[in-house]
């Protein structure tokens, strides 16, 4: 059965096909700019479920979220309410967002960073690094074990962390196997139907790497979400819909910083 994810891989991967631009060039001017702000390091140092707070305009299965956005108000709001990280969706055609966005999200505050979009080429790391992005998005189900490994690797090298997207346990497996990423994401939607499976998250998170900063992805639609996700033992949930459409996104984020479990 086709799914959304793979409409936006094949929109993606015929752009990266087309593009011609030189790699090498690009890792080289990557490696000129300044030190990124360390993503999982500013997770890994709350003493809170940590959140990732999301610039989101739009999704392919909602439709329009905020048709007034404004990434820098937003973003000064996600820091005034404890976000530890940012994410900021840079794909235009599915999601409505822009290399702009995340520019003006990073200049906003002083928040780590991640670029979310469909990291299919050694260019989509170079590009997220260019722009401005701290970590980059690599989804186990749209690359295969030799991208993994060679994207997490590219990635290290340009300063950035690598969160590592997962919805299985099969892919789980290969995340932990190809990469060295610390950062392991678990997105609770369905790739087929786009609806939010909650148990997945809560399954998944017992057999996570004990060293690994866990992350829940999507759905997460408040505390009550947030209390059993810091329970089944994640340090970090990536809020985007919730956020965007609430009246106030500061106390939303306030409301989400629950307390860590104690860990024996």
């Amino acid at each position: 059965m086709a799914t959304y994810l793979d409409a936006i891989l094949q929109a993606h991967r015929t752009a990266a096909q087309a593009d011609n631009r030189n790699l090498e060039q690009l890792i080289d001017q990557a490696r000129l700019l300044p030190k990124t702000r360390g993503f999982a390091a500013a997770l890994n140092a709350s003493t809170k479920l940590a959140v990732i707070a999301e610039v989101k305009r739009r999704s392919p299965s909602k439709g329009v979220l905020s048709a007034d956005l404004d990434p820098i108000l937003l973003c000064q709001s996600y820091a005034s309410g404890g976000a530890s990280c940012l994410s900021v969706l840079t794909d235009e055609d599915y999601f409505g967002g822009s290399a702009e966005d995340l520019a003006a999200a990073r200049g906003a505050v002083s928040l780590p960073v991640l670029r979310k979009d469909f990291t299919v080429s050694a260019h989509d790391v170079c590009d997220a690094r260019l722009m401005g992005a701290d970590c980059v998005l690599l989804i186990a189900a749209a690359l295969d074990d030799v991208e993994l490994q060679d994207f997490s690797e590219l990635a290290t090298e340009l300063g950035m962390d690598s969160l590592v997207e997962i919805h299985d346990e099969a892919e789980l497996e290969r995340a932990v196997s190809c990469t060295s990423a610390k950062l392991l994401g678990v997105n609770q939607r369905d790739l087929e139907t786009f609806m939010v499976d909650q148990a997945r998250a809560l399954r998944l998170a017992a057999i996570m790497p004990a060293n690994s900063i866990r992350v829940a992805e999507s759905g997460v639609r408040g505390q009550e979400d947030a209390l059993a996700l810091a329970t089944a033992g994640y340090h970090a949930v990536l809020v985007g819909e919730h956020l965007v459409r609430s009246a106030d996104p500061s106390a939303a984020i306030s409301k989400l910083r629950v307390a860590l479990p104690v860990r024996g």
